[in-house]
């Protein structure tokens, strides 16, 4: 009986599924189905106030009053305490905080609704408000980039934030359509993330929220849902300046759910699938499954959960692997209940980080039945993995040590914002493992749920992180102000999300956080959060990743592993900056390694090296790693930081310190390099810029050559040597212009013109080759580069003629006509010989013909303040960036051109498939 209904209902799945995907509504099998998980992204109306002064009263919490705030001030400033407010205004969080409860554990400190319903006459919530002269939106949506940068002094929104106007109130409302049959069901509304102080309203009743805006939360439209009608759905974003220290993105930023069940169901993210005793020949699996019933009558119910291996594309595999036996048990009205199962997996394929593994993984298919008849399906996506962190070498994973070559990332996609994309996302990675990078820190936040599919797809390693500040604050409007009242439903809910996912190892629960200076009071703070992460997953260490707090501290007692930014190198070590009033820390790991023999060390943020992509300033510093200052490595006027990848943030160092340092003390597990990508906010040095130096990769995709340099180290096995710098110096013939190799090769022989500069050999913890005496004279760089006395690799830079001409290139020539899937378009500025010409700054644009639509445009240059949807940009060292998407449902072809004045304009045919 059980295996009948089981293949009916697997089959009912496909027939939905093979509907969807060809354009049709499954509504005849859509109202069989025991859960249904529904888009909401289309279709919604938006509008936000003019300026953050013009709003309405309907608040989450008064804020503080900010009357001066510096957003350029150092990263690693000391946070400060929050400031007590009064005020009697009517504010709604206790209207919102009954929302939390589902991830409190203590019933006695649960929320209470109280009675009425602010903002229910508000006109944006009522059904007959004309919202027609709204903006139509597609979720996810960010209200921010399209711009315009503020530009100047003084600005509404500063260099750390962007320069974008990311403040400020937003409403979304969209209708729901509810048939009369789901009358009986239970209806959520998931929202991934919306940035931030989301309140909910349906059909005019206030229903609920969530402020933090990074997190994923769920609230139950059940009670104020119309059946058989239309039901009207507003939601109030409120995004406050002084939010953050980087740009924060605003509006509903992620995916929206409609959610379906019966009342009977598996409750949110109630599903935990733990592997232990892991071999090749086994694998115990030990399932835990919470069901909820909202119904009024206690509920028999009879669980059935099989596992099936996924193929490489996500596709469930026919066989069925293992399943766990049937258990049966009564869950009371009102109430939830769990249910704990183990098996024995045989032969199990384990998940692993690429390249030297494979990420297989695994599907449970949990269903839920009563009185025989299926009320429930959930699907569980996990992998097997063994993963120990041993202080003394690092992380094995499987049993084989993983040196962790990882990088940290902030969650917007460039030009694209804050709005979440899984093609651009998907992109990221790719160029990321390119170089040999096998780990990502999600800094300092949760990620959108999707990103962490593509992790655990593609194998890399996770750190997932939930909070940049605890009770103290580092900028006015941060998260300090909700953290008495939410930090344990964030931590939870967070935990709960994620815990399912193979690619995450540790769980961080702090950045930096002022509570390393408070001693015992702090180290307090810390447990609290240590004893929900582990109460919601026993299974992973934790850690807080810290940039003050010396082995003596506290608060480095209370995480299972050592987090260190920066401290592993040592902080502002060069003697200018004795008598300082900054933190100065003399190189930590052998302290930690002392003080804590027990625990693994993790260079959570390493380098925070500083850089704009082909800009060579002169002189070059003779130093392994500089801090930026005037005219030594930084030009304040033009806004660039010197590309010779010497020069670091004063709390840093270059890469190639950092290397040493990591090899100097091969205990330490391996880094997290402060950033993979450029990120928008936070430009460091130069304010007045709208988008960081410290990525290895620009905000556009383009790698700078420090790239190369962590490509040499990551993939010693991959025949590499790029040389920096490139050579159109018309300005500097006879001038020394220092020439620098990076190479996996052991030595390399310089040629220019032909003529031999010496051959060199890399030395004991030396990562570059440098030639610093060279005189510049047009024509041809040549480095040969020999690896155990055999040439290993080549590579030959040109100068290049006068620009004649554009080169447009895709990633994919080929991309889905579904409106999301999107191509990134490179445009290089060649000579009529078809050299890049690595210097060119012509104005280039674009056009399109064919059912498509230029979703913006970029060129990694920090300074450029020209709005991200322009079809008008600068190429910047040569390079341009176009992205591109088709519209829903398209055929045929979309031709992108790309022209500039008397250059050679180029073509580029994208072809659509459905």
């Amino acid at each position: 009986m059980m295996n009948r209904t089981y293949k009916k209902t697997r089959n009912l799945l496909l027939l939905c599924f093979l509907l969807v995907a060809f354009g049709c509504e499954p509504k005849s099998a859509a109202k069989d189905l025991a859960r249904e998980r529904i888009s909401l992204n289309n279709g919604w109306t938006f509008y936000k106030y003019d300026s953050a002064e013009k709003s309405d009263s309907l608040i989450y919490d008064v804020r503080p009053e900010v009357k001066e705030n510096n957003d350029s001030k150092d990263a690693d400033s000391k946070p400060t305490e929050a400031l007590d407010i009064e005020s009697e205004q009517l504010v709604l969080k206790p209207w919102v905080l009954p929302t939390a409860n589902e991830f409190i554990a203590d019933s006695k400190t649960q929320h209470s609704r109280p009675e009425g319903n602010p903002g229910g006459n508000f006109p944006f919530v009522q059904a007959d408000f004309d919202d027609s002269s709204w903006e139509q939106v597609t979720l996810p949506h960010d209200w921010a980039i399209k711009g315009p940068f503020f530009v100047g002094d003084n600005p509404e929104v500063g260099g750390g934030m962007g320069r974008l106007p990311s403040n400020g109130v937003g409403w979304y409302r969209k209708k729901l359509s509810i048939p009369a049959e789901d009358a009986r069901k239970s209806i959520f509304l998931d929202i991934d993330g919306a940035m931030s102080y989301a309140i909910v309203w349906l059909n005019g009743k206030l229903v609920g929220g969530w402020p933090y805006g990074y997190n994923s939360w769920r609230v139950d439209l059940t009670p104020y849902l119309i059946p058989g009608g239309t039901n009207q759905l507003a939601i109030r974003v409120d995004n406050p300046n002084y939010s953050a220290r980087w740009y924060p993105g605003g509006g509903i930023y992620r995916n929206v759910w409609l959610v379906k069940t019966n009342p009977v169901h598996i409750a949110h993210w109630g599903t935990f699938v733990k592997a232990s005793d892991i071999s090749g020949e086994s694998a115990k699996l030990d399932l835990e499954v919470k069901i909820e019933n909202s119904s009024e009558k206690d509920s028999e119910t009879k669980l059935i959960t099989r596992i099936f291996e996924l193929d490489e594309n996500g596709n469930r595999k026919e066989a069925v692997a293992g399943d766990f036996d049937p258990q049966t048990v009564t869950v009371a009205a009102g109430a939830q209940a769990k249910i704990e199962a183990s098996i024995v997996l045989k032969n199990p394929k384990l998940w692993g980080p690429r390249p030297t593994q494979q990420p297989n993984l695994y599907v449970a298919v949990t269903e839920l039945y009563e009185k025989d008849k299926l009320i429930d399906q959930y699907e569980t996506r996990f992998g097997v993995r063994d993963v120990k962190f041993d202080p003394n070498q690092g992380v094995l994973v499987n049993g084989e040590l993983i040196k962790i070559h990882g990088v940290n990332q902030h969650h917007d996609l460039g030009a694209l914002g804050a709005a979440f994309n899984t093609r651009a996302a998907e992109r990221q990675l790719e160029i990321l493992r390119e170089m040999g990078c096998n780990a990502i820190r999600m800094s300092h936040n949760p990620p959108a749920p999707e990103l962490l599919e593509l992790t655990d797809r593609m194998g890399f390693l996770v750190i997932d992180e939930i909070f940049d500040c605890w009770e103290m604050k580092k900028t006015p409007h941060d998260f300090h102000l909700i953290f008495p009242d939410w930090s344990e439903a964030d931590t939870r809910a967070f935990i709960r999300r994620d815990r399912n996912c193979p690619s995450v190892i540790v769980w961080s629960f702090g950045n930096e956080v002022g509570e390393q200076y408070t001693a015992e009071e702090g180290a307090a703070v810390g447990q609290r959060l240590y004893d929900f992460v582990k109460e919601e997953d026993p299974t992973r260490p934790t850690i807080t990743a810290m940039n003050y707090a010396k082995p003596y501290m506290e608060l480095p007692k209370v995480a299972d592993l050592v987090g260190l930014n920066y401290q592993g190198e040592g902080i502002r070590q060069d003697p200018m900056f004795e008598g300082t009033d900054r933190i100065r820390t003399a190189p930590q790991y052998p302290a930690f390694h002392k003080q804590f023999p027990e625990k693994a060390i993790i260079s959570t943020e390493s380098a925070s090296a500083l850089s704009t992509r082909g800009t060579y300033l002169f002189p070059v510093s003779e130093k392994v790693s500089a801090p930026v200052r005037e005219g030594k490595g930084g030009n304040e006027a033009s806004g660039y930081v010197s590309a010779y990848e010497l020069y670091a943030v004063d709390f840093g160092s270059s890469a190639d310190k950092v290397f040493a340092a990591q090899d100097a003390h091969p205990f330490v597990a391996g880094e997290f390099v402060w950033t993979g990508w450029d990120y928008i906010g936070e430009p460091t040095p130069y304010y007045s810029a709208r988008s960081s130096y410290s990525g290895i990769i620009d905000l556009a995709g383009f790698p700078k050559d420090r790239y190369y340099l962590y490509q040499s180290r990551w993939r010693p096995d991959l025949p590499i040597v790029h040389i920096l710098p490139h050579w159109n110096w018309p300005d500097r013939i006879g001038k020394v212009t220092p020439v620098h190799v990076f190479t996996s090769g052991d030595e390399v022989e310089l040629f220019l013109n032909g003529r031999s500069q010496g051959k060199k050999a890399k030395g004991e913890l030396e990562y570059r080759l440098r030639w610093d005496d060279v005189q510049y004279e047009p024509g041809e760089l040549k480095a040969v580069a020999y690896k155990d006395g055999k040439e290993w690799a080549e590579q030959t830079i040109r100068t290049t003629g006068e620009a004649a001409g554009l080169t447009a290139e895709a990633d994919r020539n080929e991309i889905k006509a579904d409106g999301k899937d999107l191509a990134f378009v490179t445009v290089k500025v060649t000579d009529e010989n078809g050299l890049w010409v690595r210097d060119a700054a012509d104005e280039i644009q674009f056009s399109l013909e064919g059912p498509g639509e230029i979703v913006a445009t970029d060129n990694g240059d920090p300074t450029d303040m020209n709005a991200f949807p322009s079809h008008t940009r600068k190429a910047f060292g040569g390079l341009c960036l176009v992205i591109v998407k088709a519209k829903p449902g398209a055929q045929g072809t979309i031709q992108l051109k790309a022209e500039s004045g008397q250059l050679k304009s180029s073509e580029i045919v994208l072809q659509l498939k459905p």
